[in-house]
């Protein structure tokens, strides 16, 4: 006989629910509990049959509706009573979703658990707005970072690693320092005309995008409103997105000049 049950740690996506992964679905329409946090969209949870308990977890910066440490307790309660629980995490899991904290904790509780991905917001987010994250001669990788470090501390990154022309910058969570990362790039020697994106709520029909370069971006993002959730996306493949765009977003800002050449 089973004598625990078992988590699954599960990646959500950015918001649209069409970017659900088959298991992923078919894991929450089974399972006895769903633990959800905040960045899962309505329309996802919208797919949970009414059967199905329900536990919001959401946390949000200075704002913990369940501390982590008593997340991590109810993950391993529920199991130890037989149940079948969904983690469901928007995005994915292990990118910046503190799914490795929760899967250790799990194991050395003796707990089984499994971890099923999702679409990373820097993949999604970037293709609904029109900007590839790499593309031939112009981004040759990606670098995706957190712009909010834990308990509020000062963001101290490689700045002069991140400042790398050849490469697409994807920064997660960095609303509150956007500023900031904007002109330490700057400092560590990228140039300040490099193009520069900021996405809320990409991939839903809320999305909002705004176009900059590294100079004028934050002032932008203040001026109209932007909130979170917010993906900052920097680096010359943003110059495609004019022509790439296939995504119907709501366009809060016209296109800063990016008059770059990206032949191929």
């Amino acid at each position: 006989m089973q004598q625990t049950g078992k988590v699954y740690l599960v990646g959500a996506g950015p918001g649209d629910p069409d970017l659900l992964t088959v298991k992923a679905l078919r894991l929450m329409q089974t399972a006895d509990v769903v633990v959800y946090d905040r960045l899962v969209s309505a329309t996802i949870l919208d797919l949970i049959p009414a059967g199905v308990s329900r536990i919001d977890a959401g946390k949000s910066s200075g704002n913990h509706c369940m501390p982590q440490d008593e997340i991590n307790q109810l993950l391993v309660s529920l199991a130890q009573r037989r149940r079948n629980v969904v983690r469901l995490k928007g995005g994915d899991p292990f990118i910046f979703g503190r799914g490795s904290e929760e899967a250790l904790y799990l194991r050395r509780q003796g707990v089984e658990f499994e971890v099923v991905p999702g679409i990373t917001a820097a993949a999604a987010c970037s293709a609904y707005a029109g900007v590839p994250l790499t593309h031939r001669g112009v981004s040759r990788g990606v670098r995706l970072v957190t712009g909010h470090f834990r308990n509020d501390e000062r963001i101290d990154l490689d700045w002069r690693a991140l400042a790398d022309p050849d490469a697409t910058l994807v920064v997660y969570m960095g609303k509150s320092n956007l500023r900031r990362i904007c002109r330490q790039l700057v400092a560590a020697g990228m140039d300040p005309a490099t193009p520069a994106l900021a996405v809320q709520h990409g991939t839903t029909p809320q999305q909002r995008r705004v176009f900059g370069d590294l100079l004028t971006l934050a002032d932008r993002v203040r001026s109209l409103g932007l909130g979170s959730p917010l993906l900052f996306i920097v680096g010359r493949t943003v110059a495609l997105a004019g022509e790439l765009d296939w995504f119907q977003p709501q366009e809060v800002a016209p296109h800063a000049s990016l008059g770059l050449n990206v032949a191929n």
